[in-house]
């Protein structure tokens, strides 16, 4: 007999037929009544709204069950994305958004006519007046397409023609807990699921040994701003679609090796068994939280062997290390991050993501930003080249940005070596590169004062729809039934925009 035609596995043992039979009465009426409630029903309608004949031996598929069958809606540009998060918000006016005009502007105040009493923080609503302070850093144009580039991101300035740079993006939360829950769930209010958690319930995965969902955290960045685990959390869908945090160290992912002591070597007959368990809880009470707690399980079960070798990145050669800069061999940080998650890349990982604290700077912003810059610079780049030659950027979505930008005005401090930037949700600058979108292009402008958009604005629903497009998802079909109510990634808003497609 093959494998095939093998009887599944199952234990015989004396306690599954003692739980076969402690039905209660409430259960059993439960699945007789259904049982003949489904045979009546067929037997009234016919065939189903799917073409075969219902009985109560083949079940009526659910709203659910339909939307996930009709994935992908169209061919899908990108089949894999990497979002390189960098928390606390950067400063476009430091890095992407050049505003010479500034220059001449040193200390005068903010006028009224760009504020148009715009809401503040209250870290600088007191200030009697908001001096306006240009960016220390000097701004040259790079590529074929002369994009304008700060000095502190020399790197990034080689790859600028893979890029297409929004400078548009805007939202509406002004403090760090929202505006970052925002973008990473589509809600400022935590609880919904993150964008990498609905990529992996409609999606699912190419790589049944490894998670659809991982996140990396930066060990060498700041920690001024903390990070969540709600962040990459799965919200009300099966906690099977939950991002899975893959740390440096000897533990890359909690609680996945054998306790002390324990070879192993009967851990497969140990989750048949408590699969079994697992799934006789299943059929009276249809918890769609027991198939993802068996399925997780069986997920660990397989990393056990796949996490190991995809962590290991000692064995790339000298040139990789050198294209991803000094910090590169150093497992945690951004650098050796990045070279992971091109791993996790190649390994058909759907959505991975890596988080860079340190941007939040209301003071001390020129030695601050350019030490993240720093960081960062070289690791990305190298990233984006490395996916190029290897022939993964074209079907791999790049995203880089934060969850905010910075006003224009100086937090405190009126010095030009020593500023601060408070937060500013009105427009900022964030980038993509790679599968289905365009290259070597800036889209959107702001104002002088780099405050308000003039042109092509894009809200965080906006920027979310187009990934999901990119993806081959309509972010307006891909919803989730909770309390009562369908609920989307976008909420009731966002379109994609069609402006940066290739």
């Amino acid at each position: 007999m093959d494998d095939h035609h093998k009887e599944p596995f199952r234990l015989h043992l004396p306690e599954f037929d003692q739980l076969h039979k402690k039905l209660d009465r409430r259960n059993f009426l439960t699945k007789t009544s259904l049982g003949i409630g489904a045979f009546a029903l067929g037997s009234l309608i016919g065939k189903s709204a799917f073409g075969k004949m219902a009985s109560a031996a083949s079940p009526v598929l659910t709203l659910e069950d339909e939307i996930l069958r009709a994935l992908p809606h169209f061919a899908p540009k990108a089949k894999r994305v990497v979002f390189l998060f960098m928390a606390g918000g950067p400063s476009q006016l430091e890095t992407f958004d050049y505003k010479p005009k500034l220059v001449n502007m040193f200390g005068q105040g903010l006028p009224d006519s760009i504020r148009q009493g715009q809401r503040l923080t209250s870290m600088s609503a007191n200030q009697s007046i908001l001096p306006v302070v240009p960016s220390l850093y000097k701004f040259n144009q790079h590529g074929k397409s002369r994009t304008w580039i700060s000095e502190i991101l020399p790197h990034t300035a080689q790859v600028v023609d893979d890029l297409c740079i929004i400078k548009s993006i805007y939202t509406e939360a002004i403090n760090h807990d929202p505006a970052i829950t925002f973008f990473q769930t589509g809600n400022q209010l935590p609880g919904r699921p993150s964008m990498g958690s609905w990529v992996s319930y409609g999606l699912g995965t190419d790589n049944k040994n490894l998670p659809a969902f991982i996140v990396l955290i930066s060990k060498n960045a700041v920690k001024d701003q903390p990070l969540y685990s709600r962040l990459w959390g799965n919200g009300f869908l099966p906690s099977e679609h939950q991002g899975v945090q893959f740390r440096s160290g000897k533990d890359a992912v909690l609680f996945l090796e054998n306790p002390e002591g324990y070879d192993g070597a009967d851990r497969k007959e140990m989750l048949d068994y408590l699969a079994q368990l697992n799934q006789l809880q299943n059929e009276p009470f249809g918890d769609p939280e027991v198939d993802a707690r068996i399925a997780q399980y069986e997920m660990a079960y397989r990393m056990q062997t796949s996490v190991p070798e995809v962590m290991d990145i000692s064995k790339e050669p000298d040139e990789v290390f050198d294209l991803y800069g000094p910090d590169s061999r150093d497992a945690g940080t951004y650098a050796a991050n990045c070279i992971l998650a091109r791993k996790l890349l190649e390994k058909d990982v759907k959505f991975v993501q890596l988080y860079h604290q340190g941007w939040d700077h209301h003071g001390g912003l020129p030695s601050g930003i350019q030490k993240q810059c720093k960081d960062i610079d070289q690791p990305t780049a190298a990233f984006v080249k490395d996916l190029k030659r290897r022939g993964l950027l074209e079907d791999t979505l790049v995203i880089w940005g934060g969850e905010f930008g910075r006003t224009v005005y100086s937090q405190g401090k009126l010095l030009l070596k020593d500023y601060g930037r408070d937060h500013h949700p009105r427009c900022f600058t964030m980038w993509m590169a790679g599968a289905g979108v365009k290259a070597g292009i800036s889209y959107g402008e702001t104002d002088d004062f780099s405050y308000n958009i003039v042109k092509d604005p894009v809200h965080v629903h906006d920027f979310h729809a187009t990934i999901m497009h990119l993806m081959g998802v309509d972010h307006e079909r891909l919803t989730y039934k909770f309390q009562g109510r369908r609920f989307r990634l976008t909420d009731v808003s966002g379109k994609v925009v069609k402006d940066i497609l290739a």
